[in-house]
């Protein structure tokens, strides 16, 4: 197989980085003028085009074939389990692409003639997607590869797999989660029913908004999830088509749930097919704020206050007063002034986790002040499937602020070595979150039964550098010269405060004080999570026990 031609550099990539960081958005010119609340027919005009455009990146999907480095857990690796998925999908492309050829050529037989062959068709596709799949739509990872541990008890992660994944991809992805993180994945499969239905299946999920089985099954369960006191996190993975099934469900999950309990809410996306991704403020204040002070936002809520206090104009709705709270009672999550909770007492404890200030950092739905606790979207600018979702509509502008945004801030990395393709493990989690290897050899570690080490301590990826501020973030897609883009990056530098002033202040001198240069890896939240590790950090309404776990406090 060819190596597909060299792509052109795409705009969302700047010509002096290897991986760009995008905040998510609140406005600016025109770039696009349309969304997801538009007439579906006028989306899937848009999605037909944009198909086009992104053509080029197709072999991307699957190039390129090697490496191969989580060797049976990676989609292509010639296993004979992998072998035989790639045969059957093989099988339906053909079978799939005759069928959408000679549809046409029914209209001129008898009708009944027309239903049989029809009715044939769709049995025999679906005899082939049943060697493919299973009965079951709930799956596990193997307990070999991530036994249940205690400190993780409070935890629950669950994974939407992507197009074409049949149940041996699936659990592929499953056991490669769980090595990365050293956690237990509870996976909902989508099932496949051959790639080119499956993209047919993506068109009308995202642009008629249809909840297929598995996004109601998976809704259900993760709103049980967030409402058992046991869970203070709910970590929601996606890749691919499960970026859009993902965004339908927090979708019902904003409509219906307490804020409160959505706080424990933590998504992370590879590959995202979505057309949307919500998750609003809390408050107009912290909007507003987040607005006129998008580094404040980005560091820390204390700063944010900061330059409330110093230049925001009082706001035009009437704020209620807070009302006095007694030693023992818990922080609310805002405190009826800015929407932002204070984390600290003149003791220096913090008043919810009893824990001196110097080592816990406030959880991220505090900082943002939105509704849902984190959101994370990782993207190879020459994965067709991330140009034709994330990368399209969340590095876009919105023409009016009446347009729904794309929620959520965005890794794009360029080709790097050549792994830019689509596949969940092969691709992203072998190139973003790599796993041990020797040294010497460049084999992979494996422990008792064969079972993969974990994830590396560094990586090329999590190394690279990305611009935060306003300057980074100017200029994007659809933008003039000169025009200055209001970009929210409502993000936790994680560990960074005294490396990021020393930066900020050698760029102030430069007179471009708004912008610093950090490393990936410390801004993914995600990336804490390697090896069974956690953020440091104790989210608002829960209270951390005698054992030490963090345990929900708001039932």
């Amino acid at each position: 197989m060819a190596a597909p031609p060299p792509p052109a550099r795409p705009k969302t990539a700047s010509p002096d980085c290897d991986t760009c960081f995008f905040g998510s958005q609140i406005g600016g010119r025109s770039a696009i003028n349309y969304s997801y609340t538009d007439m579906p027919w006028k989306l899937m005009a848009w999605d037909v085009y944009y198909f086009f455009q992104y053509l080029w990146a197709i072999p991307y999907i699957l190039w390129p074939v090697r490496p191969a480095d989580s060797a049976e857990l990676s989609e292509l690796s010639p296993t004979w389990g992998n072998l035989f998925s790639v045969a059957i999908h093989v099988v339906l492309c053909v079978l799939q692409l005759a069928g959408i050829v000679a549809l046409p050529l029914l209209l001129v037989l008898p009708v009944w003639t027309a239903a049989g062959l029809l009715t044939l068709f769709m049995l025999v596709n679906k005899a082939l997607c049943t060697l493919l799949n299973s009965e079951r739509v709930e799956y596990h990872s193997d307990p070999e590869y991530a036994p249940a541990l205690p400190e993780h008890a409070h935890e629950q992660w669950i994974f939407i797999n992507g197009v074409a994944a049949g149940a041996h991809w699936m659990q592929s992805n499953l056991n490669r989660l769980a090595v990365t993180f050293k956690r237990p994945i509870l996976g909902i499969h989508n099932k496949t029913s051959g790639i080119l239905f499956d993209v047919v299946e993506c068109l009308i999920q995202r642009n008629w908004g249809y909840a297929t089985n598995d996004v109601r099954v998976c809704y259900r369960i993760i709103k049980e999830k967030l409402y058992n006191p046991q869970y203070s996190k709910v970590i929601f993975i996606l890749h691919s088509q499960g970026g859009i099934e993902g965004s339908l469900i927090l979708d019902w999950l904003l409509q219906e749930l307490p804020q409160d309990l959505l706080s424990k809410l933590e998504v992370y996306t590879f590959g995202n097919a979505a057309n949307h991704f919500n998750n609003p403020h809390r408050h107009i204040s912290s909007q507003t704020l987040a607005k006129r002070h998008p580094f404040a936002a980005s560091i820390d809520s204390t700063r944010l206050a900061s330059h409330e206090a110093v230049s925001a104009p009082p706001l035009r709705q009437p704020q209620p007063r807070p009302r006095q709270r007694s030693s023992a009672e818990p922080y609310p999550y805002t405190n009826g002034t800015n929407g932002i909770a204070p984390l600290t007492t003149t003791n220096g404890v913090n008043p919810v986790s009893g824990i001196p200030n110097s080592t816990t950092s406030p959880h991220p739905s505090s900082l943002s002040d939105r509704a849902i606790g984190h959101i994370e979207h990782y993207a190879h600018t020459t994965d067709f499937v991330a140009l034709w979702g994330v990368l399209h509509f969340a590095t876009a502008r919105p023409s009016s602020p009446t347009i729904p945004r794309f929620i959520g801030r965005v890794f794009a990395r360029t080709s790097a070595g050549g792994r830019g393709g689509h596949q969940m493990v092969q691709h992203y989690l072998d190139g973003m979150f790599p796993l041990k290897r020797d040294k010497v050899t460049g084999a992979l570690l494996r422990g008792e039964g064969g079972v993969p080490l974990g994830a590396a301590e560094e990586n090329e990826f999590m190394e690279s550098e990305v611009t935060v501020g306003g300057g980074g973030n100017r200029n994007r897609e659809g933008g003039s010269e000169g025009e200055e883009e209001q970009v929210e990056e409502e993000v936790e530098i994680h560990g960074l405060s005294p490396v990021l002033e020393k930066r900020r202040s050698v760029l102030k001198g430069r007179g471009d004080e708004e912008r610093v240069k950090v490393k990936v890896k410390e801004l993914s939240r995600l990336w804490q999570y390697r090896n069974g590790r956690s953020p440091e950090e104790t989210p608002p309404g829960l209270v951390r026990g005698a054992d030490g776990v963090v345990r929900n406090a708001t039932m």
